[in-house]
């Protein structure tokens, strides 16, 4: 009934509480509560590995799917989840390998499938490696774990086969540990790896452990234990009797048992992805007029637009190497969604209204005045799931008449990174041969599309010419090698115009040379020039800091290498949507002349996000 005044919305006071959902099978998330955009918590557990069949000697049980967890996740409507199923076991009759499990995805996360286990060969490589089959040549080793490499890691290696005599497979590798190891001529297979332990649920549940090996055909019922976490056992077969290794379970992630005589590989147990929401408990009341217009005042009213946000993050530079032929540092690792170019685009992040804690490398610091100091790599810069790693420090050497190799103690590589580091040079040692010192890999851990590349090698001549150093990675490019005496130049950064101009980021720092000849470059994007001739008479330049650029190599005598810049963050989004951050020094925002809202980082901070 109408009384003259106005009645405002429901109101609701909640207090806080969690939903987990799992995913036993692919799908797409519902979101429990609109106003949240971060999940505090995931697990994501890939299919394991199937086990291998054999008509005669025991063989390797399937490693364990890769297991892995995050925290504050971002999380939109309707994100898809992928769920891997597990590789199917070898087929009986016959001698056949198992099958690799298939990855598990949730947003940035994805968990490796498990390797397969081996039919009288090397375990599969995978989240856990699969166990290697028995019987000669050998040694049948088992699959390396924690492949692609994450930190921290997601598996390990399966257990290896004996390589002489009847005996059986190697266990496949769990998340917690290794799988067993076939010690001798009629011994019982392999133990699958133990898994790990999670409460993500509310219940404490193992997952992600591997199959047990298969035994030999003399040892019957002796087939190796599947590890804690799903894993299944290894068969005991035996002629007139054949038996087949017990399936992973499904859901865990658990490897498959490999078989013994006459006996099937088990399948591999599938993965599961489980997330865990906020979702408060809510008791309704009535809003007043006032309390309807501060909540609109201060932008706390729940709104369901996500934005579509543009990045470039880009993290600290690595040092160059000190005396005497000091490798120039790699850059900063360069990740970009649109605005740069199309090889090294990613996707565009879709981001609710909320904080997000924002970090910017800082370049990496110049190693010690002594002989084989390694430049110090740069700092990762992340912007919620997207992480750039820092660059690799240059290598270095020690002078004239030193021994040709490799090490701290003579020529040393650079460090790997986002771009990795030049190699060292050494000065001319009589009698010795030319010898070259390569650059540090680019791109580590790995990412698609590539965040950098490798650096260049360095030399060392006899006499009469000097050595030299390689040149860091770049975004675009590897450093170069060094020749003749002269430092390699440092590899090419990306252009990218998310800020307006065209600007160059993540250049490598230019390799050191003692000859008095010119300096070598830094790579286009911030790389500091190499330093060069008798006592450093034209010093290392510095990357150039919010850049990414990696800093010149040393040349000549005592002395070192120049700092890396450091790196740099910047948002865009549409114009419907308003940016802000602190602290204040720390970022810039803008408006561009087409109507995107930009923020730029050139320090740590916090990023914020409202709706239109």
């Amino acid at each position: 009934m109408a009384n003259g005044g106005i009645i405002g919305p429901i109101k609701v006071v909640c207090t806080p509480a969690t939903k987990v959902t799992t995913f036993t099978s692919s799908g797409n998330l519902a979101l429990h509560n609109c106003q949240v955009t971060t999940a505090p918590e995931i697990l994501v557990v890939a299919g394991g590995g199937g086990g291998a069949s054999n008509t005669g000697n025991g063989q390797g049980g399937g490693g364990a799917g890769g297991y892995r967890t995050a925290t504050c996740v971002p999380i939109t409507n309707g994100m898809s989840v992928t769920v891997g199923g597990g590789g199917a076991g070898g087929s009986a009759p016959g001698n056949n390998s198992g099958s690799t499990g298939n990855n598990s995805v949730f947003s940035c996360t994805t968990s490796a499938g498990g390797g397969y286990g081996a039919n009288e060969a090397n375990g599969g490589n995978g989240g856990s490696g699969g166990g290697g089959g028995s019987n000669p040549p050998g040694p049948q080793t088992g699959g390396t774990g924690n492949t692609p490499p994450v930190s921290p890691p997601q598996g390990n290696n399966g257990g290896s086969g004996y390589n002489a005599g009847i005996a059986g497979g190697g266990g496949g590798g769990g998340a917690t540990s290794a799988g067993g190891n076939t010690p001798s001529s009629g011994a019982p297979g392999g133990t699958g790896g133990a898994g790990t332990a999670n409460d993500i649920t509310g219940s404490s549940v193992t997952y992600a452990g591997g199959g047990g090996g298969g035994s030999s055909y003399g040892s019957a019922g002796t087939g190796g234990s599947g590890g804690a976490g799903g894993g299944g056992d290894g068969s005991g077969g035996h002629p007139g009797s054949p038996s087949s290794g017990d399936a992973g379970t499904n859901n865990t992630g658990g490897g498959g048992g490999g078989a013994s005589y006459g006996g099937a590989g088990g399948s591999g147990g599938s993965g599961v992805v489980i997330v865990k929401q906020l979702v408060p408990k809510c008791a309704s009341g009535r809003w007043t007029l006032n309390e309807h217009f501060d909540q609109v005042k201060n932008s706390e009213w729940i709104t369901r637009a996500n934005a579509s946000l543009n990045y470039l993050v880009v993290a600290g530079g690595g040092a160059g190497g000190s005396k005497y032929y000091g490798g120039g540092g790699g850059a900063g690792g360069y990740r970009a969604s649109g605005f740069g170019p199309s090889p090294l685009r990613g996707s565009a992040l879709s981001l609710g209204p909320g904080n997000y804690t924002v970090t910017v490398g800082a370049g990496g610091a110049a190693g010690a005045d002594t002989q084989g100091a390694i430049g110090g790599s740069g700092s990762a810069s992340i912007l919620g799931c997207i992480t750039s790693t820092g660059g690799g420090g240059g290598g270095s050497s020690e002078g004239s008449g030193s021994p040709v190799g490799t090490g701290n103690t003579c020529q040393s590589s650079g460090s790997t990174g986002g771009s990795g580091g030049g190699g060292g040079g050494s000065g001319p040692t009589p009698g010795a041969p030319r010898a070259t010192v390569p650059g540090a890999a680019g791109n580590t851990p790995p990412q698609d599309p590539s965040q950098g590349n490798p650096g260049g090698a360095g030399i060392s001549n006899g006499p009469p010419l000097f050595g030299a150093a390689g040149g860091g990675g770049g975004a675009t490019a590897a450093g170069s090698n060094a020749s003749n005496g002269t430092g390699g130049n440092g590899g090419a950064g990306a252009p990218n115009t998310i800020l307006g101009p065209d600007t160059n980021y993540a250049g490598g720092g230019g390799g050191g040379n003692y000859a008095p000849t010119s300096a070598s470059s830094g790579g286009a994007g911030g790389g500091g020039a190499g330093g060069t001739g008798p006592n450093g008479s034209a010093a290392a330049g510095a990357g150039t800091a919010n850049t990414g650029g990696g800093g010149g190599g040393r040349g000549g005598d005592g002395g070192v290498g120049a700092a890396g810049g450091s790196g740099i963050v910047v948002v865009r989004v549409p114009s419907a949507f308003v940016l802000s951050g602190s602290p204040t020094p720390a970022r810039t925002l803008s408006t561009h002349p087409g109507g995107d809202k930009i923020a730029k980082f050139t320090a740590s901070g916090t990023l914020t996000i409202n709706g239109a």
